[in-house]
Order: structure tokens, then C-alpha cells, then sequence
């Protein structure tokens, strides 16, 4: 009886800490995401993008009707390069909620977006994630952005 009771209790063990270590490696996809983000740099930011990703916003038209608007990667990739580099800009993600099932993820991840040093808005990303190989690519991302309600 101790032996099935030992068994189990390292086999949920072993199970919480994969669990632990792939919600990590999510995480660091998504921070690898930002870091190059932050930094300008189109190569490390498609280092952790699937080939086929989509990109998505959630806003409202002007009869304050929700809309969802779709953005091409590469567009993406070219605003973030051709952002001055007199301009600070900060998106600081508050926290991680992660889903795992297989190799597919999900992180919301609610943030706060700042231009030099000046609140902007904020609001929540949510990532969908594939692990290809060993590395988890972000394969559809869309956000909302909004002034009101935020935490700053």
C-alpha cells in the first residue's frame, strides 16, 4: 500500500512540475515576444511567432460598435522597427493566466501600455500558443485597448 501511495505521489509530482515548466516556457516565449518588442527587433520577435500567426485587435467603430481589426505581421513588424528611437514605450504585462493542453497553450496576459513615461492605456492580451519542437510559437494574438477602467 505505501508503494502505490509513494508512486502517486511522485508521479503528481512529476506531472505539477511539467505543468510548471511548460507554463514557464510559454511564458518565455511571450517574454522573448515583448523583449524584442521593446527593443525593436523584428528577428527576435519572429523567433518565437509561428510562420502562418494572425494578429488581431478588438475596438469599436466610430458608432461605438465592437470590431474586430486584423493586422498583418509584417505591418506589425515595420511600426515597431520605425518607431523613433526618441520614444520610450513600455507594455507591462501584469500578470499570466495559462492554459496547456498537448502542445497547444493559451495566456491571457493583462497589461499596461506606457509612452514616455506617460500612461496610454491598457488592457488584456490573449495568446494562442503551438509547441513546434521545443519551442512554443505564438500562433494568433489579439488584444483589447482601453483608457477607462485601468489599474495604474
Amino acid at each position: 500500500m505505501r508503494y502505490w501511495c509513494i508512486l502517486c505521489l511522485i508521479f503528481s509530482f512529476n506531472s505539477v512540475f511539467s505543468q510548471n515548466q511548460e507554463q514557464d516556457e510559454v511564458k518565455a516565449s511571450i517574454a522573448t515576444f515583448f523583449k524584442g518588442f521593446h527593443a525593436q527587433d523584428s528577428v527576435l520577435i519572429k523567433s518565437v511567432l509561428s510562420s502562418n500567426v494572425i494578429m488581431q485587435r478588438i475596438g469599436k467603430d466610430e458608432l461605438g460598435k465592437v470590431t474586430i481589426i486584423p493586422q498583418k505581421i509584417t505591418d506589425f513588424l515595420k511600426s515597431i522597427v520605425s518607431i523613433p528611437k526618441t520614444m520610450k514605450f513600455e507594455e507591462k504585462i501584469l500578470s499570466y493566466s495559462i492554459q496547456i493542453d498537448g502542445d497547444m497553450a493559451n495566456a491571457w496576459t493583462p497589461y499596461e501600455f506606457w509612452r514616455n513615461d506617460t500612461f496610454s492605456h491598457c488592457g488584456v492580451n490573449s495568446f494562442q500558443l503551438v509547441k513546434e519542437g521545443e519551442i512554443w510559437k505564438i500562433i494568433y494574438i489579439i488584444d483589447t485597448r482601453r483608457k477607462e477602467n485601468c489599474v495604474q
